[in-house]
């Protein structure tokens, strides 16, 4: 036998026993990478969302999926305010000019802590929520019900909704606002949720 027949033998023999311990480990690798961002990803998305018609006009319900970085969860026990800006539009596309924006709301929600009572607070405006964990608060920032968002006969065709939450940077602290640019801790936002209406 030639050496290059050899080396050819050779070769198909280990690249064929290491064939199966190579995929075994590329195989457990995938299986690794793959499970780790949905175990730690860090933001917000909109698994759903509706318009509910009632007898007042439009509501608005929605869930959204909220993920805290370790950091941002320090920073509010450490006193830092964090304001989070919820937007809701609907919009019709015009051939002869801007789109067609009937609707148009943002809602900010304000959570705090004070370490004396040991207590989360989750505000809108005048009204708030006491919460003794910060599981408790980021399960109701995840749910909007019944947020009415149109008066009665203020629809007419075919709209889009788009729907987004994100942390508001602009509203920190200034120190925490140079942070905010530097470091990806600081980005809590969701793409648009954009879903079709027609009343």
């Amino acid at each position: 036998m030639s050496t290059a027949a050899a080396f050819c033998s050779l070769s198909r023999s280990v690249t064929g026993s290491l064939l199966p311990s190579l995929s075994r480990m590329v195989l457990a690798a995938l299986l690794v990478f793959a499970a780790v961002p949905f175990a730690s990803a860090e933001g917000i998305s909109v698994p759903s969302a509706s318009l509910e018609q009632t007898e007042d006009g439009w509501n608005l319900n929605a869930d959204f999926d909220i993920q805290f970085s370790s950091k941002l969860e320090e920073a509010v026990t450490r006193g830092v305010p964090l304001y989070f800006v919820m937007e809701f539009e609907l919009t019709r596309p015009r051939w002869y000019w801007f789109d067609e924006k009937p609707v148009k709301q943002s809602q900010t929600y304000k959570i705090t802590y004070t370490p004396l009572l040991r207590q989360y607070r989750l505000s809108v405006g005048n009204l708030y929520q006491n919460f003794t964990r910060f599981d408790e608060v980021k399960r109701v920032l995840s749910r909007v019900r019944s947020l009415h968002v149109a008066d009665k006969g203020a629809l007419k065709g075919e709209y889009q909704a788009n729907l987004r939450m994100r942390l508001d940077t602009g509203q920190l602290p200034k120190p925490f606002q140079l942070n905010a640019v530097a470091s990806s801790d600081w980005s809590l936002n969701s793409e648009w949720h954009r879903w079709a209406v027609n009343p």
